[in-house]
């Protein structure tokens, strides 16, 4: 695996079974080769599924995220975006979007191939949105899909997990999602602003990457930051 940007750049170009891929300091995924971009856990109307639970957020969570999506877009003009899973927070959020929001995502979609892969939080297609649903879908030698597999490893590119690491300097611990790869499997971070991390030295991530390989690109306010594995922390 290579990494061959600075520490602390707003992208990191990583090799990945051979193909050169572009993490992005937002947590998607750029393919120049393909000129596919790849964003996960967007989890989009998580705010308005809380609420009709009774758990009451602020509201502005779909308008956030998407906001931070139209950011990436732009940087990058992607012709194919993959939506790896869990773009929606429930099955009936798609048709719960308030318009001006449904509109906005209309707009970043606009003029772009788009496939939806399916997540467990939304296995249906989201309603009268465009694009294409998959449960996987392979761009060259990668492979795309929610879950990461138990089996399968070479050119797997997945979400769902939310990866974060930790780190302690100084005595100060940081805590921020993060890229985890070992040049053979890449997770992604969530993408949706209602989502939290999961450890990537959680018992969830183990048997999933080769320890002495382990890579964290952890997002930063405007940069992310290459961790060793062995730097990194629990808890």
């Amino acid at each position: 695996m290579r990494a061959t940007a600075k520490a602390r750049a707003q992208a990191i170009e990583i090799g990945l079974t051979g193909e050169t891929v572009i993490c992005d300091r937002s947590g998607a995924l750029w393919l120049p080769a393909d000129r596919t971009l790849v964003v996960s856990d967007l989890h989009l109307e998580k705010g308005s599924s809380f609420a009709r639970r009774g758990m009451l957020l602020p509201p502005y969570d779909t308008l956030v995220t998407l906001r931070l999506l139209d950011e990436a877009v732009s940087r990058y003009d992607p012709a194919i975006v993959v939506s790896l899973g869990d773009a929606f927070h429930d099955e009936e959020a798609a048709a719960r979007m308030p318009p001006l929001w449904r509109d906005m995502l209309l707009g970043i979609m606009a003029g772009r191939d788009w496939i939806w892969v399916a997540g467990n939080h939304d296995p249906s297609r989201p309603a009268g949105l465009p694009g294409e649903s998959l449960s996987e879908v392979a761009v060259g030698v990668l492979s795309f899909r929610h879950e990461p597999s138990r089996t399968k490893a070479a050119g797997e590119v997945a979400g769902h997990l939310h990866p974060g690491g930790r780190i302690v300097r100084r005595g100060r611990s940081v805590r921020r999602a993060c890229f985890i790869t070992d040049g053979d499997r890449l997770i992604l971070p969530a993408f949706g602003a209602y989502t939290g991390a999961l450890n990537v030295l959680d018992r969830a991530f183990h048997g999933l990457f080769r320890k002495e390989r382990l890579l964290a690109l952890m997002l930063g306010d405007a940069c992310l930051y290459p961790i060793a594995g062995a730097a990194l922390f629990p808890g």
